[in-house]
């Protein structure tokens, strides 16, 4: 299919932008271009370099179905790997020329006569284009708690998304602060080489056994050259994560088995007391993100580390006081705190029709329909949006499924000489109550913790609450009565 003139906008350059360049090339768009502020493609994969990051999600799942990985060297792709898989993306499907790096936006403008938006970069640079995919992800921006005392402390404190690898660890006194995703992975890299290490958790997570291995070369070529095996790890590892994503929504029997998993596993790991007692979730498997570590609780088991369960109470200049009130000496603060996951564009204005700004239409509440569109935002589309986040799963696949509702939008407005789409507000009204009435048994609500897919508010914002076959089929294609059309 020869080029239809539309000229596209990509924001990021991380599985969403990277792969939303291979589906337009593939589709024979050519008139693209990925805006990426860092130096190199990855996204969250570039930006956290900690110790041990590696990816939650088996590495056949965690790749493009058209871009099957064929080189992993374990189940669980380790950082420096999911990034080579990138790069390797970017040169085989020649997205090169495509690719401006070091490049921020600033801000968007949508002009209602041209139906073009007017990106303009920090640099000062203006560009035109026609459509306008933003893929910056919910994990970009860290979450850093405002910690009484915190500007009095005399030692180094950095988030793990942002690590400070100049500073020495041998022989620390370190302070961890959370226990989330990104904690679980440095914790245990970093334990053996400090002196004291003091974990500082809100609440125990749920951690279930990484069934991790390392696959040998022989499997390894298996995977080149016989490409049905990739595509039936796929298929068994998707329907896995489908039977985790039904039990969060409403089918809590599906849990049972995991659940029980977990409290063995915790069981055999640690001695009964009170380690033990701290180390056990008092809330719904579910209701926070499900962890998958075989290396956690062996690492709180050790002589140089402890476990305090409760908010901090205030940072000296010397230590971290805890919620029991004692103040325990530290030279260095780590946060495992997580990200603004609220910010889907931030730090980027984006301005829609009448000259509204996004941020003040999402005050309340970010929302868009399918998770893509927002009403008065014309020919823009949000991947990784509001509502696709996974309770259970992996982000590509949902990406996949956007990256084909955005194609068939751009041939609608190719066929119909469009000037623009946009979402009609009664359809975003509608995806927003379905969204409130199937989120109210999920266990995000249910389940007794707080967590970052909620709002203060009790809305969930984050997460889709059904299976993900659903909304494959949701977004198979667009479907105009939801959209009022400009020619």
């Amino acid at each position: 299919m020869p080029d239809s003139g539309l000229s596209v906008g990509v924001v990021g350059a991380g599985f969403g932008g990277v792969g939303m360049g291979i589906r337009l090339k593939q589709s024979g768009y050519e008139n693209f271009t990925i805006f990426e502020r860092g130096d190199s493609v990855g996204g969250v994969w570039r930006a956290n370099s900690y110790p041990g990051a590696a990816c939650d999600v088996p590495s056949h799942l965690y790749s493009f179905s058209f871009a099957p990985g064929h080189r992993w060297s374990r189940r669980y792709a380790p950082r420096a790997e999911i990034l080579e898989y990138l790069e390797d993306c970017v040169r085989e499907y020649g997205l090169e020329r495509h690719l401006r790096l070091n490049t921020e936006l600033e801000s968007a403008e949508f002009d209602e006569r041209s139906g073009r938006w007017t990106v303009q970069t920090t640099g000062g640079e203006v560009v035109e284009v026609d459509i306008l995919v933003t893929a910056c992800g919910q994990l970009t921006n860290p979450q850093t708690p405002a910690l009484p005392g915190l500007e009095d402390f005399a030692g180094v404190a950095f988030h793990s998304a942002e690590w400070d690898h100049d500073h020495d660890l041998k022989g620390r006194k370190v302070a961890v602060v959370g226990a989330g995703a990104s904690a679980i992975q440095f914790v245990p890299e970093i334990a053996g080489d400090i002196d004291e290490m003091t974990i500082y958790q809100r609440s125990a997570p749920w951690i279930v056994p990484k069934m991790d291995r390392s696959y040998p070369r022989w499997e390894r070529y298996i995977f080149r050259r016989f490409r049905p095996r990739v595509a039936a790890a796929r298929v068994t590892l998707f329907t896995l994560f489908e039977a985790f994503t039904h039990a969060f929504t409403g089918r809590y029997w599906l849990m049972r088995p995991f659940t029980a998993i977990a409290d063995w596993e915790r069981a055999r790991q640690l001695p009964e007391g009170p380690l033990r007692e701290a180390a056990t979730p008092d809330y719904k498997m579910g209701c926070k993100r499900v962890l998958f570590s075989s290396e956690w609780f062996p690492t709180l088991a050790r002589d140089n580390v402890d476990l305090v369960n409760g908010r901090i109470e205030r940072v000296t200049e010397r230590g971290v006081i805890g919620p029991d009130g004692v103040e325990r000496e530290t030279d260095t603060i780590i946060f495992g705190t997580g990200f603004r996951s609220h910010d889907f564009v931030a730090p980027l204005a984006i301005r829609g029709l009448g000259g509204s700004l996004l941020d003040d239409v999402w005050r309340d509440r970010p929302e868009a329909y399918l998770g893509m569109t927002v009403a008065g935002f014309p020919n823009m589309f949000v991947l990784y949006g509001p509502n696709t986040n996974h309770g259970s799963g992996s982000v590509p696949y949902t990406l996949e499924c956007q990256f084909r509702y955005v194609l068939d939008a751009m041939r609608r407005m190719r066929e119909g000489g469009l000037r623009y789409l946009d979402v009609r507000p009664e359809s975003q009204i509608e995806w927003r109550e379905e969204l409130a009435r199937r989120s109210i048994p999920t266990v995000w609500l249910t389940g007794g913790c707080e967590n970052w897919y909620i709002t203060e508010q009790g809305a969930n914002t984050n997460n889709w609450p059904a299976g993900w076959l659903e909304y494959r089929r949701r977004t198979r294609r667009l479907d105009p009565a939801d959209y009022r059309a400009a020619v």
